[in-house]
């Protein structure tokens, strides 16, 4: 065996146990690049949910709204018969019966309207709030897969370590979703 081939197996040696030990971190890498490719998906979906959830608020709102001038218009048209003389008594008290009823019903209805209208409100504010610790679980996934990639530059474990806690961080900001109501 030559001298040269001798230093060529002693440092395809040392690369092999370069590549061994490196192997957890690739393999951390790994882990975390899909962490963060689940956690990206999940926190697009909750902002499409939020957007749709305060697109139907919207739409609560203004139905609500449409019913308050329509109860409005009515209680003006009971105080304009209440004060015009109509010469079919009869017939004016009928349509003011008519229009009371309408009032009465109207006032439930708002109500209750008013309360859907909030409650769908209440649900944008709890899709926001899961869209945002997605949005914090993504950025320290991704801060944690680069700082993790420095090992691969630098072969110092510090950088692995560091990047684990990141990522750490970034799992439990996710899955913190779970938590909220």
């Amino acid at each position: 065996m030559e001298p040269n081939e001798a230093q060529e197996l002693q440092e395809q040696a040392e690369h092999g146990e370069h590549e061994r030990t490196l192997r957890p971190v690739a393999f951390t890498m790994s882990v975390v690049a899909v962490l963060v490719a689940v956690t990206t998906v999940l926190g697009h979906r909750t902002h499409t949910e939020a957007v749709l959830d305060q697109n139907k608020a919207t739409d609560q709102w203004n139905y609500y709204q449409a019913h308050k001038i329509r109860a409005s218009d009515t209680a003006l048209t009971l105080d304009l018969l209440s004060v015009v003389t109509i010469s079919d008594k009869d017939g004016a008290k009928k349509l003011a019966k008519g229009y009371a009823e309408h009032e009465e019903k109207w006032a439930e209805s708002l109500k209750q309207e008013q309360e859907a209208a909030e409650a769908m409100e209440t649900k944008v504010e709890q899709a926001e709030a899961r869209a945002n610790r997605f949005d914090l679980g993504e950025a320290l996934l991704e801060i944690g897969l680069v700082i993790t990639s420095v090992t691969l530059l630098t072969r110092r474990r510090a950088y692995w370590y560091m990047g684990i806690v990141f990522s750490l961080g970034g799992i439990i900001s996710a899955a913190s979703v779970l938590l909220l109501k």
